[in-house]
C-alpha cells in the first residue's frame, strides 16, 4: 500500500491514473475518519419480509423506500443495497453514496440442508455502467463469502476477482464474512471470527464486516482485539445483529470500536425497524460515536431529541 497526503492507504493494485478517485471515495465514505458507518439495507433479499413487517417492527419499514428515506437524511457514510433496488429508487435520492452489493441470497435453504452458496449478481463492469448513465454516487461494491462452506473456494475467487476489479476503478471494497456451513461448529467463536478477518486481508479487501464473538462468560471486547490484528490494514466493521436496547447497543459500538480497535460497524435491523425519525436519530448517534468519537452520554442525547447532530 501506498500513503496519501491525506493519510488514505491505496492498495498497490489500484492503477496510478485512479488514486486520486480511491482516495476521494474512501475519503467520502469514512467521512475522512478512517472509520466506516454502514447503514446496511441488503436483508430485503437476505431476509426477506422478516426483517420489514411484524410486531416491534416500525409500519414505516413495510415500504422499500423508508430505506432510501433514511439514507438520505441522516448522517452516515455509504447504505449498502442491491443495484436492482437502486435501480427503482436511487434517482430520486441523488445525495446518498451507494456501495451495490454484488452478490446475496435468502434464508430460506437453511444449512442443515445444505451450505450456504452467495453467487455473484453483478459485474464490476455493470456497476461501472450503472453509474455512469445515472451519475449516482456508488464509491463502494460489497460481497459476502460464507467461509468454511463447501462452496468457499466459489466464493473466494469471485471476491477476489471483484476487489481486483473494483480497485481498477478506484472503487472502495468490503467484504462480509461468515463462517457458516457443517464444517463449523462454532460461527460466534472470536478465534474462528479472526481466521475469517485475516482471510478478508489475505484477499486485499479494504473493510471486512464480521459478527461479534459470543460465548457464555467470554468477554467479547477483548476477545475482539484478536480480531482486529488478524485483519491488519484490512479494517474491522462490526454487523449490527437485531435489534436491542438503544443504549445497549451504543455501549456495545463503543466498545467495539474504542476498546477492540474496531473501525466502524454495519447496522440494518436496528436502524431501518425503526419510525423515519427514529431511524435518523439512530443513524446519527451512531455516526457520533463512530465518525466523530463522542461517548454514550452525547450519542444518547442525539438519539432522544435533545441534541443536534451534523457531521
Amino acid at each position: 500500500m501506498a500513503s496519501t497526503s491525506t493519510n488514505v492507504n491505496v492498495p498497490a493494485e489500484v492503477p496510478q491514473e485512479m488514486r486520486a478517485e480511491y482516495v476521494k471515495n474512501y475519503s467520502a465514505i469514512t467521512r475522512k475518519s478512517g472509520r466506516l458507518m454502514l447503514f446496511a439495507g441488503d436483508q430485503k433479499v437476505e431476509h426477506l419480509n422478516d426483517d420489514f413487517y411484524g410486531p416491534g417492527i416500525s409500519e414505516d419499514d413495510s415500504n422499500p423506500e423508508h430505506l432510501f428515506r433514511i439514507a438520505s437524511r441522516a448522517e452516515i457514510g455509504a447504505f449498502a443495497t442491491q443495484m436492482g433496488l437502486i435501480s427503482l429508487y436511487g434517482e430520486d435520492y441523488p445525495n446518498i453514496s451507494y456501495l451495490v452489493k454484488l452478490n446475496s441470497k435468502t434464508n430460506l435453504v437453511k444449512t442443515e440442508q445444505a451450505d450456504p452458496y452467495s453467487g455473484t449478481l453483478y459485474s464490476i463492469d455493470q456497476v461501472v455502467a450503472f453509474k455512469d448513465n445515472t451519475g449516482l454516487n456508488v464509491p463502494a461494491v460489497g460481497y459476502t463469502i460464507y467461509a468454511g462452506s463447501e462452496h468457499e473456494a466459489e466464493m473466494l475467487y469471485e471476491a477476489a476477482q471483484m476487489i481486483i476489479a473494483a480497485h481498477r476503478h478506484g472503487m472502495v471494497t468490503v467484504v462480509w464474512i461468515y463462517p457458516r456451513g457443517k464444517a463449523v461448529k462454532d460461527e460466534r467463536d472470536p478465534h474462528l471470527i479472526a481466521g475469517a478477518a485475516g482471510l478478508a486481508s489475505c484477499l486485499g479487501a479494504d473493510f471486512v464486516k464480521v459478527n461479534y464473538p459470543q460465548k457464555p462468560g467470554l468477554d467479547a471486547k477483548e476477545a475482539f482485539k484478536e480480531v482486529v490484528k488478524a485483519a491488519g490494514r484490512c479494517k474491522v466493521i462490526c454487523a449490527g445483529g437485531s435489534s436491542m436496547d438503544v443504549r445497549a447497543f451504543l455501549e456495545r459500538l463503543n466498545d467495539q470500536i474504542f476498546i477492540s480497535g474496531a473501525s466502524g460497524n454495519a447496522t440494518g435491523r436496528n436502524i431501518h425497524q425503526k419510525s423515519l425519525r427514529d431511524a435518523i436519530r439512530m443513524c446519527n448517534a451512531i455516526s457520533a460515536i463512530t465518525i466523530k468519537g463522542l461517548n454514550v452520554g452525547q450519542a444518547m442525547a442525539i438519539y432522544e431529541g435533545t441534541k443536534e447532530f451534523k457531521l
